[in-house]
Order: C-alpha cells, then structure tokens, then sequence
C-alpha cells in the first residue's frame, strides 16, 4: 500500500515542480545499483526492484521506468563491454544482470532535520494533527528544495517527542498537496495512525473538498469526471488524461459542482474519489476548463471573454493578486484512528484567491 495518497509527488521522477532542477543536459547519475543473484528465476523488473528497494513501491519503479532511468547491463553484453541500457517494466531479470537506477540529478542526503518554520496547526492530539499548509510552500525535500519544507518544520514541531522520527515512514504525513496549493493536510504521529489513516485514503473513506477557480462557463451545475492520470509523455512535469480501459495511467474520479458563475470564469467545488498527481489540474484542463493562473496547465492565458485591451488589463491585475493556480484544500474529515469519531475541518479561502473572486464578482456585477 502506499504511504501517501494525495500526490505522488516524492516517486522516482520526482515530478512536482517544486520539486524540479534543470537537470544537467542529459546527464544521468547513479542512486541504486544491484546485482541479480545466480539462483535468480526470470521475473519482471518492476516486480523483482519492488522486492528490492526499501520504501519504493511497483508503481513509483513503474514510473521510473517509462521515464528511461531504469537501466540494465546484462552478464553478456557486460562480458562484451557494451554499456547498460534502459529498459521497460517488463523486462525479465535474469542471473548477473547489473541493475542501476539512473536519475538526472545528483544524489542528494535527503535526512530530515528539524528546521524553527512556523507551523499553522490546526487540531492535534497524541495520535495526529492537522495542519494548515500556505501556498507556495514545498511539502517534502526534492531537487532544488532541500530545506524549508513543510515536514522540516513538522519534524521541529514535534522534535521533543521520542516516537516520532520524521525520517521514518511509519509516521508523518499521510498525504500531500501541491507547492502552489493551499489546505488541510494531517499527519501521524505514530504508526498505528498512519496506518489507520492510510487505509482510510485508500479506500476512498475520507471527506475532502477543494475550491477551484477555472476558466469557462459549466452547461450543467454538477458533474463527473473520469480519466486515468499518467505522466505527459510530452512533459513529464505535467499530467495527462488518459481513457479509463486503458492501461496507462492511474484511475482517478473527481466529481465537481458550481459554486458561483463569473461568465468567463467559474468557481467550483471539486471533490475526489481518488488522490493522483494533479488530478484536479489534468481533470480541469481535460474537459476545457484549466485552472485560473495555472501556468503548467495553461490556465496563466486569456481563454475566454473580451479582446478589449482594457479586459486584458483586467486578467493582468488578477493575475497579479494570485501567481498560482486557484486551488485550495478546503475540507478534511476523516474517522480518528484512537477514539472512532468522525473528525472534520475546515478552511477559509486565504487572502490571494479571495481577491480574485472579489474581483470577478465587481466585474460580473459592473457588466449586469
């Protein structure tokens, strides 16, 4: 089972943005290497790496894979001094093959130590918290962001409690959301809540909701979208929808209803069956309604109203009051690990996005 359900944003791409370096114009650098034992029977390489890398799971090696850093370099085309090459999830490990993974950054310690960052709690008992997470705040160390993380300021948070080791998987986090997203996030402090907390977000048994200014007019008031999330094979920083059947990607629900109409823009509610990398994002831009200010998805271009040059200066000064995607976690509820209650939170819009909509409504009211 996975230990994060929100996003996948720590798998072996590393493919949040904020996660993201520049990379070294194509050259790759070594973080794992093993060597297939002689008794070793043919078997899947994302199987055989699942078996074999300690908190990795088969869909992150998956993913490491299609990107091409899953290399090999059989005991034939060694003994013929060939270099490795990359291969699919597919590939069959036979006895002698060297396995690497190879990644367009250097390896990095990536321990955590507590950092003293202000930490907006908002519940917390023995068993967990939940915090508030501002955006532009980066949730977990990645290329380019090393310190000044949300867990480094949970691992200060609780670093007078002994059970608690933010290096431990066992504990922290449960899920995640954007750098540029705002909300509600919980953390477990022991194992027995991450466990209970994790089945919970795996079997769809949370409540969370999201606020979400697109671009577009919605025909109806409610709706359903579904689409499996996998990486953009044109863009591996960016997701892609693709058809439920097929086999690419991850299956992801999320279902939306509208809250109030600006004409040009729409503010919606979006609430998810499942938790994948940008689903809401992807989900958005798939059905022609990406996200207001979402550079990565398009959403930071003039896609609906007036030519006017006074509307385009309009769209300018809202996009100056919010530089990122009009996303926030608003709601969390969840069963209490320790004491079986129903716990729900939560949370205003905060300032960027509120004066964005103040400003669609003036103008909605202004045009009426």
């Amino acid at each position: 089972m996975e230990d994060l359900y929100e996003t996948d944003d720590l798998d072996l791409l590393e493919a949040e943005d904020e996660q993201q370096g520049e990379g070294d114009g194509g050259q790759l650098y070594e973080h794992f290497r093993l060597e297939v034992d002689r008794g070793q029977v043919p078997l899947r390489i994302d199987k055989y790496l699942a078996e074999h890398m300690q908190h990795q799971t088969r869909n992150r090696i998956q993913a490491a894979a299609d990107a091409g850093f899953i290399h090999v370099l059989t005991a034939e085309d060694g003994k013929r001094g060939l270099k490795a090459k990359p291969v699919k999830c597919n590939y069959k490990v036979r006895p002698g093959d060297i396995v690497t993974l190879m990644l367009d950054r250097p390896h990095f310690d990536t321990t955590i130590e507590p950092e003293d960052i202000p930490l907006d709690v908002r519940y917390e008992d023995d068993a967990l918290m939940v915090i508030y997470k501002p955006a532009g705040m980066v949730v977990h160390p990645g290329c380019g962001n090393f310190h000044g993380t949300l867990v480094h300021a949970i691992a200060w948070h609780l670093k007078n409690l002994p059970t608690y080791d933010p290096n431990d998987p066992q504990v922290g986090l449960v899920h995640r959301i954007d750098k540029d997203t705002s909300g509600l996030l919980v953390v477990a402090k022991t194992p027995e809540a991450k466990t209970s907390l994790g089945k919970q977000f795996f079997n769809h048994d949370t409540h969370r909701s999201y606020v979400a200014l697109v671009w577009g007019n919605f025909v109806e008031d409610e709706g359903r979208i579904e689409g499996n999330i996998g990486r953009d094979p044109r863009d591996r920083l960016r997701m892609e929808v693709f058809p439920p059947d097929s086999e690419i990607g991850k299956p992801a629900v999320t279902h939306y209803r509208v809250l109030e109409r600006y004409g040009y823009t729409t503010l919606v509610e979006c609430r998810l069956e499942t938790g994948r990398t940008h689903q809401i994002r992807a989900h958005m831009k798939h059905i022609g309604h990406p996200l207001f200010a979402d550079e990565r998805y398009g959403g930071c271009e003039i896609l609906r109203g007036e030519r006017t040059a006074s509307y385009k200066a309009y769209i300018q000064n809202c996009f100056k009051l919010c530089r990122r995607q009009m996303l926030h976690a608003r709601t969390l509820g969840f069963v209490h690990p320790t004491t079986g209650r129903q716990m729900d939170f939560n949370s205003d819009l905060p300032d960027d996005m509120m004066a964005v909509i103040d400003k669609w409504r003036n103008y909605l009211k202004n045009k009426s």
